[in-house]
């Protein structure tokens, strides 16, 4: 996975309400994750009986490659690969004061949704705020006929009654435990100082 600002530096990364991380723990590494998305692109075509009318489309940011790499996973068992585009939910989101706005994430769906059934694809599931918002947002983009969810990581601790439809691996966490999905593998990162927040040790695409 690539080095976050944190990570580039000497020394443990500093979680965003203090303390440090413990060393990461290897959760999944490529091979797995790459068997997983293998396996996830075998359920959507069964649930949807073939992919001609399914549009992937990733969450900025780390739902984007995750997207994509499943686009190629079912272009292998099928005719041709879906759709794919790209979802920005910052604007929609219920906690946009508290987080940061990517000027550079754009939004882009590169066909009309309505009568096609969405995938949304994200890196991990957490609280579900996400989601809600992306559905919110697919709304400016028409009328799916219907919205399914798939993720590499539900890390649970759900805020919202959201339950994914395909999943890559269920990881039990907890609020103090940071998590970092990517197709190069998954990583656990524990807080070992400081105190947590309500919300816990939460950065990144995790935040959800």
């Amino acid at each position: 996975m690539a080095a976050t600002p944190d990570e580039s530096r000497t020394g443990p990364p500093t979680p965003p309400d203090g303390g440090v991380f413990s060393a990461p723990t290897q959760v999944m590494d490529a091979g797995d994750v790459s068997r997983a998305l293998r396996r996830m692109a075998h359920e959507i075509t069964e649930r949807n009986h073939g992919v001609e009318r399914v549009v992937l489309v990733g969450l900025v940011t780390g739902g984007v490659v995750l997207a994509e790499e499943l686009a190629a996973r079912l272009a292998e068992i099928e005719p041709a690969a879906p759709p794919v585009g790209r979802l920005d939910v910052s604007f929609y989101r219920d906690d946009i004061a508290l987080r940061r706005v990517m000027p550079h994430a754009v939004t882009d769906i590169p066909v009309e949704l309505t009568g096609r059934v969405v995938v949304l694809v994200d890196d991990v599931l957490f609280t579900g705020r996400t989601v809600r918002a992306a559905l919110d947002a697919l709304n400016d983009h028409g009328r799916p006929k219907a919205v399914q969810l798939a993720v590499l990581v539900d890390r649970g601790h759900r805020e919202l009654p959201i339950r994914p439809d395909f999943v890559g691996k269920n990881l039990p966490t907890s609020r103090e435990e940071d998590v970092r999905a990517g197709l190069d593998g998954v990583q656990l990162r524990r807080r070992t100082t400081g105190v947590a927040g309500d919300r816990g040790a939460v950065t990144g695409s995790e935040a959800r």
